[in-house]
């Protein structure tokens, strides 16, 4: 697992940053989307300046902790990135978190 992300809640938006090796996204916006319709709907729309990057779902974990599954795509990548945002303990941000997905490696 790694964090490649932090970010702060206001209202029902959340504002933060992105860094991987070859992502450093500033000023990155996950706002409520106010379209969705259906169950399988993206609950949340996500932005770099006026550009959607990838959407997110809510979701809620075995322990009853909710939080936002990400999905994070753009035409430079070769595969979009599925992440994950939770609240740090502390109550003060959100982290998202990322990790390999499971399967053949091919090692």
């Amino acid at each position: 697992m790694a964090t490649i992300g932090t970010f702060k809640k206001t209202g029902n938006e959340y504002t933060g940053e992105i860094v991987t090796l070859s992502v450093q996204a500033k000023g990155v916006r996950i706002v409520p989307d106010l379209r969705a319709t259906g169950d399988k709907a993206p609950t949340h729309r996500i932005l770099v300046g006026r550009a959607e990057i990838g959407a997110a779902w809510s979701k809620r974990s075995t322990e009853g902790r909710d939080y936002l599954g990400l999905k994070l795509d753009d035409p430079s990548f070769s595969h979009p990135i599925f992440a994950n945002l939770f609240d740090d303990e502390d109550g003060e941000g959100y982290s998202l978190i990322w990790s390999r997905p499971n399967g053949n490696r091919g090692d």
